[in-house]
C-alpha cells in the first residue's frame, strides 16, 4: 500500500475513535467465581449454564457472504465478568471483514481452514500485513485499525479469533465515517476526493 493510504487510514482512525465515543477499558475483575443473570431465577447452577452449543452446525454451513458468529456474555451469560468470548469468522471465495477496531480487547485469531490475508496499522503509521495458512494465529492488538481478507477466488476460510473481554464491541470502520452524518463536504475534504464519490460510498455501504 501506498503511503498515502496509510495515512488515510490513520485519519480514519482518529475519527473513528472519537466517533465511538467509547472508553479505551478492560473487563472489571468480579470477586465472585462466576456472575448469574438477572433473569436467573433458579438457585441452583448446573454444568448446563457453562455450556454454549451456538456453534454447532456452522461448519456444515457456507455463507454466501462473510459472517461473523459471537459467543459473548450477550449470547452466553456464563461469560460475564471471564474477560473471555469468541468469534467465529466465515469467509467465502474473495470476501473480506473491512477494517474495524475493537476498542476493548486485543484480538487472537486462528486461521481453521483456507487462507486469509491479514493487515493492521500501528500508532506509527506502521502497517504489518501477513499471509496465513491453516494453523496460523495473529494478534490485533487492542485498539488499532485491522482487518481480514480472503483472497482465493475458489476456496472459502474460517477462523475463530478469542477476545479478552465478555464483550469486544466492533466500531467498523467505513460505517463510522461514512454512515456518521459527517457532512459530504467535509468528508470529501478529508479524503481530497470530491463531494459525488463521497454519495456513492454512502450509497454502497446502504446496500
Amino acid at each position: 500500500m501506498t503511503m498515502r493510504l496509510i495515512q488515510l487510514l490513520v485519519i480514519i482512525s482518529v475519527i473513528a475513535l472519537a466517533i465511538s465515543r467509547r472508553a479505551l477499558a478492560s473487563d472489571p475483575d468480579i470477586t465472585s467465581d462466576y456472575i448469574l443473570p438477572e433473569n436467573h431465577t433458579s438457585t441452583t447452577v448446573d454444568a448446563s449454564f457453562f455450556t454454549y452449543t451456538g456453534f454447532r452446525g456452522l461448519f456444515d454451513q457456507a455463507p454466501k457472504t462473510f459472517t461473523a458468529t459471537k459467543a459473548s456474555m450477550d449470547e452466553f451469560p456464563a461469560l460475564k465478568g471471564q474477560s473471555v468470548s469468541y468469534t467465529m469468522l466465515q469467509f467465502p471465495p474473495n470476501s473480506l471483514f473491512p477494517p474495524h477496531t475493537r476498542l476493548d480487547s486485543a484480538g487472537l485469531m486462528f486461521v481453521l481452514t483456507g487462507s486469509l490475508e491479514v493487515g493492521l496499522i500501528d500508532t506509527k503509521n506502521v502497517l504489518y500485513t501477513k499471509k496465513l495458512q491453516a494453523g496460523d494465529m495473529f494478534v490485533f492488538p487492542k485498539g488499532l485499525i485491522h482487518y481480514q481478507y480472503n483472497a482465493d477466488p475458489n476456496l472459502p476460510a474460517t477462523a475463530i479469533a478469542a477476545f479478552g473481554s465478555a464483550s469486544a464491541r466492533t466500531v467498523a470502520v467505513p460505517a463510522s465515517i461514512f454512515s456518521s452524518g459527517i457532512r459530504d463536504v467535509v468528508l470529501a475534504k478529508s479524503f481530497k476526493t470530491d463531494v459525488s464519490t463521497v454519495r456513492k460510498i454512502r450509497a454502497g455501504l446502504k446496500n
